[in-house]
């Protein structure tokens, strides 16, 4: 397909190869069998810049694979409100954290040689791809964390937790930068041309190009290209050089781009060789990858909770049991563990959309052969106590979502979740494990939970979750958010002055892996 537009291009009048980008945000989550990462929530609770590095690395070569040389990634949002639908998106709440994954970019891109010009764009050869810091800036500010919508803050306070990542991804030779949906104090980043003209271009000498988001120009008014004219005079105005025009290109094709586009495609090298590399393509999905991605998950999971402070620990968990129940709706379902950004937009139900190994199948691999796994998505509390189960595993959180579908008021665990946590927990000793984008309500079963693990949306590789509830190997991760006890406190940042939280931010319990027999 990919070749098709191109060679398209290359016979138009000035045989200038197009340049596409895809958006591979936790692996190239749109190809059918690709490697699914974990999002980026999980990343940042590993603190693991090198580890987010190789995924770059191998995100790289499964984009190119499928002949296309430019991702809509890393974002480097600092998410500041769990409320926001893409809050999963962001590394950390902490800008430090999100400043240290921005070492996905010499990953997807490679490393910047030492000579190199700051803020002009590097591709390292035909294994890396054209990155893109989005969404610039202050996406994860907006008030209630409602999606595009306004981040009220000052100069300083913008500079300080929502500029970083961007000074860091400059120096880091990424090629490209996304403006945000989301207004500053009332005017809309698309139409910002302080911030993204004198900023941007002219204070941090960025030399890539910058693009808009899909219709972003058009939604400068109210309603969305009411007066695209207008629109687009002030989205070129304020410094942007690539507008998304999913639609009506006619409407739009008059007007002439920048220069800047140009440099990133002679960086890439599209001018000598503008198809694919057809060799690449076994790297997609790869067994290398998928044990990257396997490690990711281990490195990602949050210990919360693990037994009462006077009894014995629960994790590790024994291989060898009589018999275990496995329950809850998100147990079997690698949909759900992969989250949004999936197959499709707003993700996907069930195991027929990718290939992966479900949480259920990790668990099962991993037990010995001679326990009993008994696998029930809702119980009810009778089918618990009279099943005489040495311990039960119940997998349950938020189903998929992305952007504005996900912003919430509640941030409550998905039906019948809550009610699979009382029943099993309430009559054996359990372990909750939650697959969810960020932070969730937890405190009203906290009490009747033994052992309680965070498992963000973990991906393809299911198998890492067993890895390290079994003890192969310990819990490492800290919280890369804050941990809330109700929604009326949000939105509560580590530092505030109300900061009251159920776990706080960087909590995160550790576990030594058990001597493997």
């Amino acid at each position: 397909m990919i070749n098709g537009f191109q060679n398209a291009s290359l016979s138009s009048r000035l045989g200038i190869p197009m340049i596409y980008g895809i958006d591979a945000v936790h692996g190239h989550n749109n190809i059918y069998k690709a490697t699914i990462f974990p999002h980026n929530v999980g990343l940042g609770a590993t603190r693991d810049p090198d580890l987010v590095k190789r995924i770059g690395a191998a995100t790289a070569l499964e984009v190119r694979a499928t002949g296309i040389p430019y991702v809509f990634a890393p974002c480097i949002a600092v998410c500041r409100d769990p409320r926001w639908g893409r809050c999963y998106e962001s590394y950390s709440e902490d800008p430090k954290v999100v400043e240290m994954m921005t070492e996905i970019i010499p990953g997807l891109q490679g490393d910047v040689p030492p000579d190199s010009r700051k803020g002009v764009p590097y591709v390292g050869g035909k294994d890396k791809v054209a990155a893109c810091a989005k969404h610039f800036v202050g996406d994860g500010g907006t008030t209630k964390g409602i999606d595009e919508n306004n981040t009220v803050i000052g100069y300083h306070g913008l500079m300080s937790i929502h500029m970083p990542g961007y000074f860091h991804s400059i120096i880091k030779g990424v090629s490209t930068v996304m403006v945000s949906y989301s207004s500053w104090n009332g005017q809309k980043m698309h139409a910002n041309r302080y911030l993204v003209k004198t900023v941007l271009k002219d204070i941090l000498k960025f030399r890539g190009f910058v693009i808009s988001d899909w219709e972003g120009i058009d939604r400068i008014t109210y309603p969305p290209h009411s007066n695209y004219t207008e629109s687009v005079l002030k989205g070129i105005s304020a410094g942007i050089d690539m507008i998304m025009v999913p639609y009506n290109h006619t409407e739009f094709i008059n007007i002439v781009t920048d220069l800047r586009i140009l440099r990133v495609k002679f960086t890439l090298d599209l001018f000598e060789t503008p198809l694919a590399d057809e060799t690449l393509v076994d790297q997609l999905g790869s067994q290398a990858h998928r044990d990257l991605a396997r490690e990711a998950v281990r490195k990602s999971l949050v210990l919360l909770k693990n037994g009462e402070n006077a009894d014995a620990p629960v994790l590790p968990l024994p291989k060898k049991a009589s018999r275990i129940l496995v329950a809850g709706s998100h147990a079997n379902n690698l949909g759900y563990q992969c989250g949004g950004w999936t197959a499709t937009w707003q993700g996907v139900d069930g195991n027929n959309y990718t290939a992966g190994t479900t949480i259920l199948s990790g668990i099962s691999a991993a037990a010995d052969p001679s326990t009993e796994i008994v696998y029930s998505k809702n119980p009810d509390a009778d089918f618990v106590k009279s099943n005489n189960f040495s311990y039960a595993i119940v997998v349950v959180g938020e189903t998929p979502y992305a952007e504005t579908a996900g912003d919430s008021l509640n941030l409550t665990i998905a039906e019948p979740g809550p009610s699979t946590i009382v029943n099993v927990c309430g009559n054996v000793k359990c372990v909750v494990v939650t697959v969810s984008g960020r932070p969730v309500v937890i405190e009203p079963y906290e009490s009747q939970i033994d052992a309680l693990v965070a498992a963000w949306l973990p991906g393809t590789e299911g198998q890492g979750v067993a890895d390290v509830l079994f003890g192969d190997y310990g819990f490492t991760g800290k919280l890369p958010r804050t941990w809330f006890k109700t929604v009326d406190q949000l939105p509560m940042n580590v530092g505030d002055s109300h900061y009251d939280p159920l776990f706080p931010y960087d909590f995160g319990l550790t576990t030594k892996p058990v001597n493997a027999s």
